[in-house]
């Protein structure tokens, strides 16, 4: 997929206030406050200032929509995971997803994970979630430019103590060096030609995967 053009359409929270769909799916990214989110809806459109990083982060509580080629809607779902946010705010946010997440929208969610981090209780939480609505994901690694492949390779393995996934079954993303970008690209042109629910039903290479989340209850 080439991106020729990305602009912003609207910021919402209840889902009458969403865009009509362009008949086609839509791609929603979703992580902690501090993964990269913007960063990387920026690096992946090739406009540094579409997805604006707000000052406090945790604080934007809209879903913002930017609309790629007049043929699919990247949808930039509100952080999560600040200490500094309130109770009343961290409630606002669940409403706010579930209003999204249980929607009728033919949406694919892409889960940011900071590849430098263990997955938190509420990454475990979104994953969950996810499954619990029944949408499809995909995983996102981010700031990979970060470690050495050394200390990649035994991070995964850390991360895969709570959350089991095969490597080429996720992506690696750098939003300062732009590494991941064709991959991921080139997976966002595949399922807008396919469709996500023709996707899921494929058994062999699936383009969404079952992610088991591993940590002890």
């Amino acid at each position: 997929m080439v991106i020729k053009h990305a602009d912003f359409v609207k910021s919402a929270v209840y889902e009458k206030d969403y865009p009509e769909e362009i008949n086609s799916v839509e791609f929603a990214f979703v992580g902690r406050s501090n993964v990269g989110k913007s960063s990387l809806i920026n690096s992946l459109t090739g406009r540094r200032k579409l997805a604006k990083t707000s000052k406090t982060p945790g604080r934007t509580q809209l879903i913002n929509y930017f609309e790629v080629n007049n043929e699919c809607f990247f949808v930039d779902l509100p952080g999560y995971g600040f200490a500094k946010v309130p109770k009343a705010m961290k409630k606002e946010w669940g409403k706010t997803m579930e209003i999204y997440l249980s929607s009728q929208r033919n949406k694919l969610v892409f889960v940011l994970l900071d590849i430098r981090r263990i997955p938190s209780g509420e990454d475990m939480d979104m994953l969950r979630w996810l499954d619990h609505f029944d949408v499809p994901f995909k995983i996102i690694f981010t700031k990979v430019d970060k470690l050495s492949n050394n200390e990649k390779f035994k991070q995964l393995k850390q991360i895969k103590k709570k959350v089991a996934f095969k490597n080429s079954d996720v992506f690696f993303y750098s939003a300062l060096k732009h590494s991941g970008r064709e991959e991921l690209l080139n997976y966002i042109g595949e399922t807008l030609a396919e469709g996500v629910g023709e996707l899921e039903e494929t058994e062999e290479g699936a383009a969404v995967e079952t992610v088991e989340v591993t940590e002890e209850q």
